[in-house]
């Protein structure tokens, strides 16, 4: 028996790669999937590589290299990275893998921090791969071990689809031996790997015939299995549901988990056979619950209401579609304020904001960030947000559409990411838009994770520093300014030369993110005689208030003393103090 120790589903991950040999870790940053990649960094020995890849196409490529080298590779991202990674993936399944590797997919139902619910079970399917989902932290560590052995034994990736109540719960993991490192070793078979339609074709085919092997692995692996229950209900549970089922289960019905996909139709018939009514419990779409409608014809789930089709599911939602009676949640009864999620006091990017704001472009196009949240009121200073580095790419598409006064805004990070492609386009096309790049230094919104801006890798090493205003102009672009956002004045002038200029402009707004800064050299800022403009509140920073007995603005401890309120005050009423 080894040590058990706490672990979250996100560690636990990472501990079953790290059990399993692995010899490199790459993936990008993104809830709920950035601890796995930043736990393997701080325990793994310097034989594990690791790294924050700048997007996750290219993690998924730096890891497909590695398997090639004959070598064990974990690659971790968030659902909606899966959609940047597709283009090797698919192709992966025809090429095969050596080494074993392991793509996990972090899925987010109820969106807490994601700009849509999709459901990554769809790319395994797509794709043709096998995929393991757990319902637990301790599940998630054994399923990462087996998937690698599964890698290897169908020569296939496989996926590993956690969801945020998985990846952000903990429970004790019993600790197992780290196998030793397999040695790397290229054996190139151009056939396999050079995907020309001549080879790809005989791929193709060769990724068919490995179908029926995976079906006979799910329904062997023991990830799917039958708790066995009296009466006539048959209720089919997959990953984190099957605890949800499990909670309320009494012997009065029989449950079909699902962790191992793909799913085979003798699973599926054997657990069918004289059930009169299934309840099909999953997370994202109706995935498991239209094939079970192809076997029966009394299915309830997502396609008749009796569980919703959007948001996360709960322990409550499944007792009543159990037809329990008994309330899980009374709650206190106290009605508490919403509490969304803000920029922190001082971030820099309330200072862009507001200068951008008042020059008042006709539209403002946003991006994936902190920043994102300058959309909320007072600041309202964005008008779209699609996806990574598609800000620019809209801001050109409006620009050549006839639309003047355009803005792009993206973060530093993001730009990295997948914004260069497009600034690179813009320029190449002549559109008129203004770029603001939003410069703190980090990965802000996930925990302040370096990039090749930064010149520091995963473990903070001294590394290669990307200077992204040479990167812009080697676009093209025809100006490119740097500027401090906190110097508001400096900024708004800035801004308003620059929108009323042809070509594509960009500004750089450079200060570091206040969680690695802190606070200003110990100042912070008061109010003096308070004329009750409410200027200052036009920020939205959540270090001022507006006290309506008093009649007058406040400033709270949470102040920073980054000093863009007293800047904007019109009669001078904020003072710094020590």
């Amino acid at each position: 028996m080894g040590k058990k120790v706490v672990l979250s589903g996100n560690e636990s991950i990472a501990r079953g790669a790290l059990e399993s040999g692995i010899t490199l870790a790459t993936g990008y940053p993104g809830t709920p999937s950035t601890e796995i990649l930043e736990y393997i960094a701080a325990k793994a020995g310097r034989d594990v590589h690791a790294e924050w890849a700048v997007n996750e196409k290219v993690a998924l490529e730096t890891a497909v290299g590695a398997s090639y080298s004959g070598v064990r590779a974990l690659c971790c991202m968030k659902h909606v990275g899966v959609n940047v990674a597709a283009d090797p993936l698919v192709t992966l399944a025809y090429t095969g893998v050596r080494g074993g590797l392991v793509l996990v997919a972090a899925d987010d139902p109820g969106m807490h921090s994601s700009q849509n619910e999709q459901d990554s079970r769809f790319y395994a399917k797509f794709a043709k791969i096998p995929l393991l989902e757990p319902s637990d932290a301790g599940e998630a560590r054994d399923m990462v071990r087996d998937a690698f052995i599964l890698s290897e034994k169908t020569g296939l990736p496989v996926m590993l689809r956690t969801l945020t109540r998985v990846s952000h719960t903990s429970e004790p993991v019993e600790f197992s031996p780290v196998k030793k490192q397999k040695k790397p070793k290229l054996d190139v078979n151009r056939r396999e790997w050079v995907m020309v339609p001549a080879y790809a074709r005989v791929r193709h085919k060769i990724l068919n015939q490995k179908q029926g092997k995976l079906i006979k692995y799910s329904e062997e692996s023991g990830y799917n299995n039958v708790v066995k229950g009296g009466g006539e209900l048959g209720v089919i549970a997959s990953g984190v549901c099957f605890s949800y089922a499990m909670e309320f289960h009494q012997g009065d019905y029989s449950v079909l988990k699902i962790g191992s996909y793909p799913l085979g139709e003798k699973l599926l018939k054997n657990f069918l056979e004289g059930k009169k009514e299934i309840l099909v419990l999953e997370e994202g779409e109706p995935f498991v619950e239209d094939q079970v409608r192809c076997l029966h014809p009394n299915v309830k789930g997502k396609r008749t209401g009796d569980i919703p089709l959007e948001g996360e599911l709960t322990p409550e939602i499944v007792s009543l579609a159990l037809g329990r009676k008994q309330v899980i949640n009374q709650g206190s009864g106290i009605k508490l304020p919403q509490r969304p999620p803000v920029m922190c006091p001082g971030c820099p990017h309330r200072g862009s904001f507001y200068a951008l704001k008042q020059n008042q472009p006709l539209i403002v196009t946003g991006d994936i960030g902190c920043y994102t949240l300058g959309v909320q009121k007072p600041l309202e200073a964005l008008d779209t947000c699609l996806c990574m580095g598609a800000s620019i790419g809209k801001a050109a598409g409006m620009s050549h559409s006839g639309a003047e006064s355009v803005a792009a805004v993206i973060g530093e990070s993001t730009f990295l990411h997948s914004g260069i492609t497009s600034l690179m386009s813009a320029a190449y096309n002549q559109a008129n838009i203004l770029v603001l790049i939003l410069d703190n230094s980090s990965v802000a919104m996930t925990g302040q994770q370096p990039t090749p801006a930064t010149g520091v890798n995963i473990r903070g090493e001294r590394t290669k520093k990307i200077s992204i205003e040479e990167v812009c102009r080697s676009c093209g672009v025809d100006s490119v300014d740097v500027i401090n956002p906190y110097r508001v004045g400096e900024m708004k002038e800035l801004i308003g030369k620059r929108l009323g200029q042809d070509g594509v402009r960009v500004i750089v707004a450079r200060a570091p993110c206040v969680m690695l800064g802190g606070v200003f050299g110990g100042d912070r800022y008061v109010v003096g005689d308070c004329n009750a403009c409410r200027k200052c509140l036009e920020l939205g920073c959540p270090a001022i208030s507006f006290d309506e007995k008093e009649h007058r603005a406040a400033i709270s401890h949470l102040c920073i003393g980054c000093g863009v309120c007293a800047q904007i005050c019109p009669f001078d009423a904020i003072k710094k103090t020590k």
